[in-house]
């Protein structure tokens, strides 16, 4: 049985949709399109726990991996203590 190339395949699930917005900006910076499902029901915001999953067409599916793989290792290299993130206080306007 051949699998179509252009099915959807789960690449990775997360927790939140701004987390999965990232990864999807991340692959596409890499030439790697990506969607996410899971984070609306029915048109409204639903609050409860569940995953957000990013999606890739099966044919790329191993680039994509490999691909998230330098993302994460690429992140895991920033030292955080080091960059400012500046004043949560001040961006709110206190």
């Amino acid at each position: 049985m051949t699998t179509d190339p252009n099915s959807p395949e789960v690449l990775v699930s997360v927790p939140n949709d701004v987390e999965a917005a990232a990864i999807v900006t991340a692959l596409a910076e890499r030439g790697v399109r990506a969607s996410t499902t899971g984070g609306y029901t029915a048109g409204f915001r639903a609050e409860a726990p569940g995953q957000i999953s990013v999606v890739v067409r099966y044919a790329d599916l191993d680039q994509a991996k490999l691909t998230l793989a330098e993302i994460e290792k690429d992140q895991a290299e920033i030292d955080w203590s080091q960059v400012d993130v500046g004043d949560p206080d001040e961006a709110n306007g206190r």
